[in-house]
């Protein structure tokens, strides 16, 4: 926390808007675009996988579709897909950022068209652990196919690809809040919107898809999805000290790069060119046991005898049991990065000394 969080929630007893919508929440809303820039149009939500849904509806997903999706991603990039009974599309990662490989993307699209004679209805990228994706030749494939890219950037505010912050780059743009993101509302997530009149629309359908009439009156499915008072209070109070935690997760990342690069068997995730910025939301390693000696597994149980968490990199969505059979564009990438990786701890509130614990466990393997 940073110290304002308190100011912010008092303020919303006092004038009694505890409940969704409200000062806080277009608070929020505002410091966000100015910090994202671009012009962009921000709706607060409950949740980033709320955010990803709405964006999902309004690019017309529904029964029938595909939308391509990272692979090696969380399932909350995914399952939104089909809450609409669409079908997701599965693309695996290149091994510079750990993201949607533009060459499989392009492979994908072309076979998928092929078998269903039709394009996909979107493109969901994920900028995994803070590290950009290679928007730029992602935006080139999109716009060659004309297909509309969803952003995930759930991991990755603050982070940034050529100087533009990520979230901005596709039409739409998902960030989350919770709990253990760069900043927290406690639980929440916002919709990063390319105009006024998506943003309207979003917040239309966030707010349960009410037609303006003196009654109740729907003529649409809608969403409880708006983001609460309270919780943009939290928001507000953190956007202060935002930049403070990107710094402090990037320090904390050149503290492990300066300590394990070079070491026996071990590889960082690190930004591949000037071009790339990323948050370090968290450091990650990928441990090769014919070099180190010991596996990415040996290494986590070591950690937890020692009393620190770590955790293995995201299972593909492609190997879980509940997309079995889901169509998949890959070359290995993503499986070798699961079976290798491991997040390091890496939370802004970290000491040094911390840090070199951490260190010195896995030198001491």
């Amino acid at each position: 926390m940073g110290g304002q969080e308190q100011r912010f929630i008092q303020e919303a007893f006092d004038t009694n808007w505890v409940v969704p919508l409200g000062p806080n929440v277009d608070g929020f809303e505002k410091d966000l675009e100015s910090y994202l820039g671009e012009n962009k149009h921000i709706v607060a939500l409950s949740a980033g996988t709320a955010a990803i849904h709405l964006a999902l509806v309004q690019l017309g997903v529904g029964p029938g579709d595909e939308v391509i999706c990272q692979s090696f991603t969380f399932s909350a990039s995914a399952n939104p897909i089909k809450y609409l009974g669409a079908d997701p599309v599965f693309v695996d990662s290149e091994p510079e950022t750990w993201n949607m490989s533009p060459e499989l993307l392009r492979m994908a699209i072309k076979d998928r068209i092929a078998k269903k004679g039709k394009k996909p209805k979107a493109i969901i990228p994920v900028h995994l652990y803070g590290m950009p994706a290679k928007m730029d030749e992602i935006m080139a494939i999109a716009n060659e196919y004309e297909i509309p890219v969803l952003e995930d950037a759930a991991e990755a505010l603050g982070a940034e690809f050529k100087g533009q912050k990520c979230s901005t780059f596709g039409d739409f743009g998902v960030l989350s809040f919770n709990g253990n993101k760069m900043i927290t509302t406690s639980g929440g997530g916002a919709l990063v919107c390319r105009t006024a009149e998506q943003a309207a629309k979003t917040k239309f359908y966030a707010t349960q898809a009410r037609d303006q009439a003196p009654h109740y009156q729907h003529s649409q499915i809608g969403y409880n999805y708006r983001m609460s008072n309270i919780c943009a209070g939290i928001g507000r109070g953190q956007m202060t000290v935002l930049q403070k935690h990107v710094e402090r997760r990037r320090a904390i990342q050149k503290i492990y790069s300066r300590a394990l690069t070079g070491y026996k068997g071990i590889q960082l995730l690190e930004n591949p060119s000037p071009d790339y910025n990323s948050n370090h939301w968290l450091t990650c390693i990928l441990v090769d046991p014919a070099l180190a000696g010991f596996s990415r597994e040996d290494l986590r149980l070591k950690m937890e005898a020692e009393n620190i968490e770590t955790r293995p990199l995201w299972k593909p969505m492609h190997l879980q049991p509940v997309f079995a059979g889901t169509p998949f564009y890959g070359n290995g990438t993503s499986e070798k990065l699961f079976e290798q990786g491991l997040c390091l701890p890496s939370g802004s509130s970290l000491t040094d000394e911390d840090v070199q614990r951490v260190i010195e466990c896995v030198k001491g393997m």
